[in-house]
C-alpha cells in the first residue's frame, strides 16, 4: 500500500468515513492536490510512525491548532482524539495547558469549538 492509500486508512480510523467522504467528495479540480498532499504526508508519513501513539499525536494536534487558532480544523480533531481513545479530561487538560502557552484568547476559541464536539460526540460502533 502507498503513503497515499495508507494514509486514507489512518485518516479514516482517526477521523472517521464520514469526515473524510465529506472533504474528499467536496475536494475540486482546484483543491484535490491539498486533499492528496494531506493523505500522503499528514496522514500516510507522520500519523503512520512508530513512536508516538495515535492518542499523544492527537494531544499534540489539538495543542497545535489552538496556538494557530483554528477552531474550526480543532473540531474535527477533537472527535478523532476521542475516537483514538483520549478522554475529555485529557483534552480539557492540553488545552488548558494551551492557555499558558498560546494565549487564553486562543484557549477560549478552542474550548468552545472542541465543547461542541464532545457535546454531540457518539463513539464509533
Amino acid at each position: 500500500m502507498n503513503e497515499r492509500d495508507n494514509g486514507e486508512r489512518i485518516r479514516r480510523e482517526v477521523m472517521g468515513d464520514a469526515f473524510v467522504d465529506r472533504a474528499l467528495n467536496n475536494a475540486t479540480e482546484f483543491s484535490q492536490p491539498l486533499q492528496d498532499f494531506v493523505n500522503q504526508n499528514a496522514w500516510g508519513s507522520v500519523w503512520a510512525r512508530d513512536g508516538l501513539s495515535r492518542q499523544t499525536r492527537s494531544l499534540i494536534t489539538l495543542a497545535t491548532l489552538t496556538a494557530l487558532k483554528c477552531p474550526q480544523e480543532l473540531k474535527g480533531h477533537v472527535r478523532g482524539a476521542l475516537n483514538n481513545g483520549c478522554t475529555v479530561e485529557e483534552i480539557r487538560e492540553a488545552l488548558l495547558h494551551c492557555a499558558v502557552y498560546a494565549g487564553v484568547p486562543a484557549a477560549i476559541d478552542a474550548f468552545r469549538a472542541a465543547q461542541e464536539v464532545i457535546d454531540d460526540y457518539v463513539p464509533k460502533a
